[in-house]
């Protein structure tokens, strides 16, 4: 697999994009926002998309979502919990942060641990409130390859000041559920650089 990063929006969102480098087939990261640059990459290398895969439902992760699938029409997953904030504007904060109101309710709802097989890969859904009530993070154990959206960053954590959160929840989800993977898993997290499971285990101070 190669992964591309595209930095989006409004708050520096980090949208990704995941490819098969065998087959050509790939999946997005929390499309953030859809500018020319990131659809024109996917057409020039002659990707074809399989998937979007959302870690939460805040708006600046959502927003790009009805320009991205009006050029690539594919399913969008996010975990069940996270339904409430998707379809509404209040609680995913495009209103109330970013001014206009956004809301998605065509996704298709994954469960923990459920694996996806999207673009020749096994993708493990690995649910971890905390930033919000329904984030999830996904896994790809052969890669050794996360991708934490705003639960887990280099040496921080998300906020929980916003609706859902819970910073007792968060710390709770990156100890039993994401410093447990392989030290050597690369971590790519939803704003700012990428970092290892074994830099967070010696170095986050959340945990």
């Amino acid at each position: 697999m190669k992964t591309d990063r595209f930095v989006v929006g409004p708050v520096g969102t980090n949208c990704y994009i995941v490819r098969n480098e065998e087959t050509g087939e790939c999946f997005a990261v929390d499309p953030g926002a859809c500018p020319p640059e990131l659809t024109g990459y996917i057409k020039r290398e002659g990707l074809t998309v399989k998937a979007v895969l959302l870690t939460h439902g805040h708006f600046d992760h959502i927003m790009g979502l009805d320009d991205f699938l009006e050029e690539f029409p594919v399913p969008v997953y996010a975990c069940k919990e996270e339904k409430i904030l998707l379809e509404s504007a209040e609680l995913n904060s495009s209103t109330g942060m970013y001014g206009k109101s956004y809301t998605f309710s065509g996704a298709e709802y994954v469960s923990d641990r459920q694996i996806l097989h999207i673009a020749g890969s096994e993708i493990q859904v690995i649910r971890t409130p905390g930033h919000t009530a329904g984030g999830c993070c996904y896994y790809i154990p052969e890669e050794r390859v996360l991708f934490s959206g705003d639960t887990l960053f280099r040496a921080s954590v998300g906020r929980t000041d916003l609706p859902t959160g819970s910073m007792s929840d968060l710390v709770r989800s990156v100890r039993d559920r994401l410093l447990v993977l392989p030290e050597e898993t690369k971590v790519y997290p939803g704003h700012m650089e990428e970092t290892t499971i074994g830099y967070e285990k010696k170095y986050n101070p959340f945990v």
